[in-house]
Protein backbone atom coordinates (compact mmCIF):
# COMPACT_ATOMS: atom_id res chain seq x y z
CA UNK A 1 0.00 0.00 0.00
CA UNK A 2 1.32 3.40 -0.66
CA UNK A 3 0.05 6.82 0.82
CA UNK A 4 0.05 10.24 -0.61
CA UNK A 5 -0.56 13.02 1.73
CA UNK A 6 0.07 16.41 0.22
CA UNK A 7 1.69 19.21 3.27
CA UNK A 8 -0.65 21.46 2.05
CA UNK A 9 -4.31 19.48 2.55
CA UNK A 10 -6.48 21.18 4.52
CA UNK A 11 -6.42 20.23 8.17
CA UNK A 12 -9.35 18.75 9.41
CA UNK A 13 -12.49 20.88 11.50
CA UNK A 14 -13.04 20.29 15.37
CA UNK A 15 -15.86 18.04 14.57
CA UNK A 16 -14.81 16.23 11.58
CA UNK A 17 -14.37 12.81 12.39
CA UNK A 18 -11.06 11.02 11.66
CA UNK A 19 -10.08 7.76 10.40
CA UNK A 20 -8.37 4.99 11.97
CA UNK A 21 -4.04 5.21 10.47
CA UNK A 22 -2.89 3.13 7.62
CA UNK A 23 -1.50 -0.54 8.26
CA UNK A 24 2.60 -0.60 8.22
CA UNK A 25 4.23 -2.86 6.93
CA UNK A 26 8.13 -3.77 5.35
CA UNK A 27 7.16 -2.42 2.18
CA UNK A 28 4.62 0.18 2.51
CA UNK A 29 7.44 3.33 2.63
CA UNK A 30 6.16 4.15 5.86
CA UNK A 31 8.22 5.21 8.93
CA UNK A 32 6.59 5.31 13.02
CA UNK A 33 7.25 7.37 15.39
CA UNK A 34 5.33 7.08 18.88
CA UNK A 35 4.59 9.16 21.98
CA UNK A 36 5.02 7.34 25.46
CA UNK A 37 2.46 9.23 28.15
CA UNK A 38 -0.84 8.98 27.14
CA UNK A 39 -0.09 7.38 24.06
CA UNK A 40 1.84 3.94 24.89
CA UNK A 41 0.85 4.04 28.27
CA UNK A 42 -1.88 5.69 30.00
CA UNK A 43 -1.43 9.04 31.84
CA UNK A 44 -0.80 9.04 35.81
CA UNK A 45 -1.45 11.08 38.45
CA UNK A 46 2.18 11.36 38.95
CA UNK A 47 5.06 10.72 36.43
CA UNK A 48 6.75 8.06 38.26
CA UNK A 49 3.45 6.07 39.00
CA UNK A 50 3.16 5.40 35.10
CA UNK A 51 2.44 1.94 34.55
CA UNK A 52 3.84 0.41 31.68
CA UNK A 53 2.88 -3.46 30.05
CA UNK A 54 5.77 -5.90 30.76
CA UNK A 55 4.97 -7.29 27.26
CA UNK A 56 5.12 -3.04 25.89
CA UNK A 57 9.43 -3.23 25.11
CA UNK A 58 9.11 -6.63 23.45
CA UNK A 59 6.64 -5.72 21.13
CA UNK A 60 8.01 -2.34 20.27
CA UNK A 61 11.20 -4.12 19.78
CA UNK A 62 10.01 -6.48 17.22
CA UNK A 63 7.78 -4.08 15.09
CA UNK A 64 11.20 -1.94 15.03
CA UNK A 65 12.44 -4.94 13.26
CA UNK A 66 9.18 -5.52 11.02
CA UNK A 67 9.65 -1.91 9.89
CA UNK A 68 13.31 -2.31 9.63
CA UNK A 69 14.29 0.24 12.03
CA UNK A 70 12.18 2.65 10.65
CA UNK A 71 10.19 3.01 14.83
CA UNK A 72 11.57 5.47 17.65
CA UNK A 73 9.80 6.91 20.24
CA UNK A 74 9.63 10.62 20.94
CA UNK A 75 8.48 11.56 24.46
CA UNK A 76 8.48 14.72 27.04
CA UNK A 77 10.70 12.33 29.48
CA UNK A 78 14.22 12.37 29.69
CA UNK A 79 15.86 9.48 27.58
CA UNK A 80 17.10 8.23 31.01
CA UNK A 81 13.61 7.36 32.49
CA UNK A 82 12.72 5.92 29.20
CA UNK A 83 15.17 3.47 29.32
CA UNK A 84 14.65 2.73 32.81
CA UNK A 85 10.99 2.29 32.14
CA UNK A 86 11.20 0.28 28.83
CA UNK A 87 14.05 -1.81 29.74
CA UNK A 88 16.74 -0.28 27.62
CA UNK A 89 15.10 -2.38 24.32
CA UNK A 90 17.39 -0.64 21.47
CA UNK A 91 14.82 1.42 19.62
CA UNK A 92 15.70 4.87 18.41
CA UNK A 93 14.49 7.51 20.97
CA UNK A 94 14.28 11.49 21.18
CA UNK A 95 13.55 12.62 24.74
CA UNK A 96 12.85 15.81 26.46
CA UNK A 97 10.63 16.87 24.19
CA UNK A 98 13.66 16.57 20.99
CA UNK A 99 16.55 18.00 23.38
CA UNK A 100 18.01 14.76 23.64
CA UNK A 101 18.26 12.32 20.74
CA UNK A 102 19.71 8.70 20.07
CA UNK A 103 19.64 6.68 16.88
CA UNK A 104 19.07 2.78 17.53
CA UNK A 105 21.86 0.79 18.63
CA UNK A 106 23.88 3.61 19.78
CA UNK A 107 24.85 4.63 23.14
CA UNK A 108 25.68 8.46 23.03
CA UNK A 109 22.84 10.49 23.37
CA UNK A 110 22.92 14.03 21.11
CA UNK A 111 21.74 16.88 22.84
CA UNK A 112 19.42 18.45 19.97
CA UNK A 113 19.11 21.86 22.26
CA UNK A 114 21.05 23.69 25.00
CA UNK A 115 20.12 22.95 29.01
CA UNK A 116 17.58 25.24 30.89
CA UNK A 117 19.72 28.05 32.84
CA UNK A 118 19.83 26.98 36.52
CA UNK A 119 18.20 30.14 37.88
CA UNK A 120 15.19 29.59 35.64
CA UNK A 121 14.80 25.72 37.34
CA UNK A 122 15.07 26.48 40.78
CA UNK A 123 12.62 29.85 40.14
CA UNK A 124 10.09 27.09 38.63
CA UNK A 125 11.10 24.30 41.39
CA UNK A 126 10.54 27.35 43.80
CA UNK A 127 6.75 27.44 42.73
CA UNK A 128 5.84 24.22 42.54
CA UNK A 129 7.50 24.34 46.75
CA UNK A 130 5.49 27.22 47.69
CA UNK A 131 2.22 26.36 46.46
CA UNK A 132 2.10 22.82 47.49
CA UNK A 133 0.53 19.80 45.34
CA UNK A 134 2.79 20.37 42.68
CA UNK A 135 4.99 17.98 40.94
CA UNK A 136 8.71 19.03 39.70
CA UNK A 137 10.29 17.68 37.30
CA UNK A 138 13.81 18.45 36.34
CA UNK A 139 14.85 17.03 32.88
CA UNK A 140 18.13 17.11 30.88
CA UNK A 141 17.21 19.71 28.31
CA UNK A 142 13.75 21.25 30.24
CA UNK A 143 11.86 21.72 33.32
CA UNK A 144 8.00 20.94 33.85
CA UNK A 145 5.60 21.25 36.58
CA UNK A 146 2.67 18.60 36.92
CA UNK A 147 -0.85 20.24 38.16
CA UNK A 148 -2.73 17.29 38.27
CA UNK A 149 -3.59 17.30 42.20
CA UNK A 150 -4.23 21.01 41.79
CA UNK A 151 -5.97 21.66 38.63
CA UNK A 152 -7.42 25.34 39.87
CA UNK A 153 -3.53 26.41 39.75
CA UNK A 154 -3.30 25.79 36.64
CA UNK A 155 -3.44 29.68 34.96
CA UNK A 156 -1.30 30.84 37.59
CA UNK A 157 1.40 28.60 36.70
CA UNK A 158 1.20 28.66 33.24
CA UNK A 159 1.41 32.72 33.88
CA UNK A 160 4.36 32.40 35.96
CA UNK A 161 6.17 29.62 33.37
CA UNK A 162 5.06 32.50 30.86
CA UNK A 163 7.12 35.20 32.49
CA UNK A 164 10.17 33.44 32.84
CA UNK A 165 9.94 32.26 29.45
CA UNK A 166 9.59 35.72 28.27
CA UNK A 167 12.44 36.69 30.67
CA UNK A 168 14.76 34.18 29.61
CA UNK A 169 14.07 33.44 25.61
CA UNK A 170 12.65 30.04 26.32
CA UNK A 171 9.69 28.39 24.90
CA UNK A 172 6.54 27.52 27.38
CA UNK A 173 4.56 24.35 26.77
CA UNK A 174 0.61 23.55 28.14
CA UNK A 175 0.22 19.58 28.20
CA UNK A 176 -2.31 17.92 29.76
CA UNK A 177 -1.96 19.19 33.44
CA UNK A 178 1.01 20.06 33.02
CA UNK A 179 3.34 23.18 32.03
CA UNK A 180 7.40 22.95 30.46
CA UNK A 181 9.99 24.99 30.19
CA UNK A 182 12.57 24.28 27.33
CA UNK A 183 14.98 26.03 24.79
CA UNK A 184 13.76 27.24 21.46
CA UNK A 185 13.81 24.61 18.73
CA UNK A 186 13.73 21.81 21.36
CA UNK A 187 10.32 20.07 20.61
CA UNK A 188 9.19 16.97 19.47
CA UNK A 189 8.89 18.40 15.21
CA UNK A 190 12.95 18.81 15.89
CA UNK A 191 13.11 15.32 16.89
CA UNK A 192 11.09 14.30 13.36
CA UNK A 193 13.43 16.32 11.18
CA UNK A 194 16.52 15.30 12.53
CA UNK A 195 15.51 11.59 12.25
CA UNK A 196 14.34 12.09 8.81
CA UNK A 197 17.47 13.17 7.73
CA UNK A 198 19.01 9.89 8.31
CA UNK A 199 18.76 6.61 7.52
CA UNK A 200 16.65 3.77 7.86
CA UNK A 201 14.16 7.08 8.42
CA UNK A 202 14.83 9.18 5.26
CA UNK A 203 13.21 8.93 2.34
CA UNK A 204 10.38 7.12 3.68
CA UNK A 205 6.35 8.85 4.88
CA UNK A 206 6.51 9.21 8.65
CA UNK A 207 3.65 8.76 10.62
CA UNK A 208 3.37 10.41 14.35
CA UNK A 209 1.19 8.66 16.97
CA UNK A 210 0.21 11.55 19.91
CA UNK A 211 -1.80 12.30 22.11
CA UNK A 212 -1.44 15.93 23.28
CA UNK A 213 -0.75 19.63 22.13
CA UNK A 214 2.73 19.23 22.48
CA UNK A 215 2.58 16.23 19.77
CA UNK A 216 0.95 18.94 17.26
CA UNK A 217 4.67 20.00 16.41
CA UNK A 218 5.71 16.76 15.01
CA UNK A 219 2.28 16.51 13.65
CA UNK A 220 3.43 19.53 11.64
CA UNK A 221 6.60 17.94 11.10
CA UNK A 222 5.57 14.40 9.40
CA UNK A 223 2.95 16.74 7.15
CA UNK A 224 6.64 18.00 5.59
CA UNK A 225 7.36 15.20 5.01
CA UNK A 226 4.42 13.96 2.93
CA UNK A 227 2.92 11.78 6.29
CA UNK A 228 0.73 12.53 8.94
CA UNK A 229 -0.36 12.45 12.66
CA UNK A 230 -2.45 9.93 14.23
CA UNK A 231 -4.02 11.99 17.51
CA UNK A 232 -5.25 9.61 20.49
CA UNK A 233 -8.55 10.13 22.56
CA UNK A 234 -11.04 12.52 21.98
CA UNK A 235 -11.22 14.77 18.43
CA UNK A 236 -10.32 18.22 18.90
CA UNK A 237 -8.87 21.00 16.97
CA UNK A 238 -5.28 19.39 15.46
CA UNK A 239 -3.11 19.03 12.53
CA UNK A 240 -3.38 15.27 12.70
CA UNK A 241 -4.98 13.38 10.17
CA UNK A 242 -6.01 10.25 11.80
CA UNK A 243 -7.26 9.19 15.24
CA UNK A 244 -7.42 6.62 17.56
CA UNK A 245 -9.74 6.04 20.62
CA UNK A 246 -7.40 5.38 23.30
CA UNK A 247 -3.87 3.96 24.87
CA UNK A 248 -5.74 0.29 24.53
CA UNK A 249 -6.32 1.24 20.50
CA UNK A 250 -3.03 2.16 20.67
CA UNK A 251 -2.09 -1.24 21.68
CA UNK A 252 -4.50 -3.08 19.20
CA UNK A 253 -3.82 -1.04 16.25
CA UNK A 254 -0.04 -2.34 16.71
CA UNK A 255 -1.03 -5.64 17.36
CA UNK A 256 -1.77 -5.42 14.20
CA UNK A 257 0.70 -4.61 12.33
CA UNK A 258 3.16 -7.37 14.11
Amino acid sequence: MTIAISPHAPLPEDDMPLSRPPQLGAGTGLSLFLDFDGTLVEIADHPQDVVVPSDLPQALSALSERLEGRLAVISGRALATLDRLLGGVAIAMAGSHGGEFRPAGAVEVEPLADPLPRPVCQALDAFAQENGGLVFEAKPFSAAVHYRDRPQIGASLYDFAARLAAENGLTVKHGKMVVELSMPGSDKGTAVNRFMQMPPFAGTRPLFIGDDVTDEDAFAAVRRFDGGGVLVGPMRRTQALWRIDSVAAVHSWLEEQA
